[in-house]
């Protein structure tokens, strides 16, 4: 047998500085902190985390974003192996490839165990008499497979439709593989080299009689201590970015986690010192318990790194108070800052959210420009053009 030459630590230190990280590749980022951003009482838990980037090469520009590849929760692994009686050490195939782990890693690492879709169903009903899901995997019950579907899991599955005459590698042939979580990346690289931060709400609910969890956000809650590792890689937003200019004003509005690109944005303007101006506007539940960076933020307006700050608390008032709704109190400014060449930003919920800022952003210009509706639009078309109207949502 021929040895291989020993490397000295030149050629390893080459070696690993020729690994490039990425989404096939991820990097195993170790956790400096991982804390709470709610006060005692809330009904959220945020979670400020932040990652060590040291060793893998890794940068990132604000409003880049940060893939996480989770792992299920360990009890829905293990109610899933007790339903089934399935043996945990049991070796499946996990791929075309024909590589392999154990039933236990296969379900806690590899595959999507908290999703059902159409497909699954459809493919399961091969592997049982269950009239119930033959029946809902008939043609005419598109409208009943959709609901049962609805906030359903592996688990339910299996309980609701057996006895089950499919082995295991049959049943985990059926799911999709794990997809990675995105996250907005919450710091700035300039501001903290060698690390990246995130802000992550914990996504915990009842449906259909049982908890749910989010299967990131909950991990990251209740599972990575300090010390912990996970694997991460870095992708590129090309569409949400701060102007080339550091001249230009910025007009951010983030409610929840929605804060997250800003406390980038804010920290690299901190960094670079540019004379842009930036307005932030920012809103949850209650002031006493989810004001989520206060300390941070009020500090940045004593330095002028934020010139203007709106916090919006929708149950601290008998009237419900928005991000929209602060928009509105301050149309004229707004405006003005429009009018003057800034840049508008909005990151957080898809369905409310950012359908009713974009409409009070419509009844803003269409107000205090003196246009029709339809001049209005065409307004905020044209700053969508030239990149200066600028969305995350989800």
């Amino acid at each position: 047998m021929q040895l291989s030459p020993i490397k000295n630590s030149d050629q390893l230190k080459e070696e690993k500085k020729a690994t490039v990280y990425s989404r096939t590749n991820p990097f195993h980022a170790k956790v400096l902190a991982n804390t709470n951003l709610n006060g005692e009482g809330s009904s959220k838990e945020t979670r400020h985390i932040e990652f060590s980037l040291e060793g893998s090469g890794l940068s990132y520009d604000p409003g880049d974003v940060l893939g996480i590849l989770p792992e299920n929760d360990p009890e829905l692994v293990g109610a899933i192996l007790e339903e089934m009686n399935w043996d945990a050490e049991q070796a499946v195939s996990i791929n075309k490839q024909g590589d392999t782990l154990s039933l236990k890693d296969a379900l806690t690492t590899y595959f999507e165990i908290t999703a059902l879709s159409k497909k699954i169903l459809q493919q399961a009903a091969q592997y049982t008499e269950s009239e119930e899901l033959h029946n809902l995997v008939d043609a005419e019950s598109v409208n009943e497979l959709k609901a049962y579907t609805d906030g359903r899991d592996l688990l339910d599955m299996l309980r609701d439709f057996g006895p089950w005459n499919g082995s295991a590698q049959d049943i985990v042939n059926l799911l999709r593989k794990m997809m990675p979580r995105l996250y907005s990346i919450a710091s700035s690289f300039a501001a903290h080299p060698g690390e990246v931060h995130l802000t992550i709400g914990a996504v915990r609910y009842t449906a259909h009689g049982r908890e749910r969890k989010g299967v990131c956000s909950v991990q990251c809650a209740e599972r990575l201590p300090v010390g912990s590792t996970i694997p991460v890689f870095v992708q590129q937003n090309k569409h949400f970015n701060l102007p080339e200019s550091t001249d230009k004003d910025i007009i951010m509005v983030g409610p929840g986690t929605g804060i997250a690109p800003f406390r980038s944005f804010i920290e690299e303007r901190s960094v670079n010192k540019g004379t842009g101006r930036t307005w932030l506007f920012f809103g949850d539940q209650h002031s006493a318990t989810d004001f989520l960076y206060q300390t941070e933020l009020e500090q940045y307006q004593q330095d002028g790194v934020l010139t203007k700050l709106d916090a919006a608390f929708s149950r601290d008032t008998d009237k419900k108070v928005y991000v929209q709704t602060k928009m509105a109190e301050n149309s004229k400014e707004l405006f003005e800052w429009l009018e003057n060449g800034a840049y508008f930003y909005v990151c957080g919920d898809k369905q409310y959210m950012a359908k009713d800022v974009h409409s009070t952003l419509i009844d803003i210009i269409e107000k205090e420009g003196a246009m029709t509706r339809e001049d209005a639009e065409a307004y905020l078309a044209k700053m969508q053009k030239e990149h200066r109207y600028q969305r995350d949502v989800y």
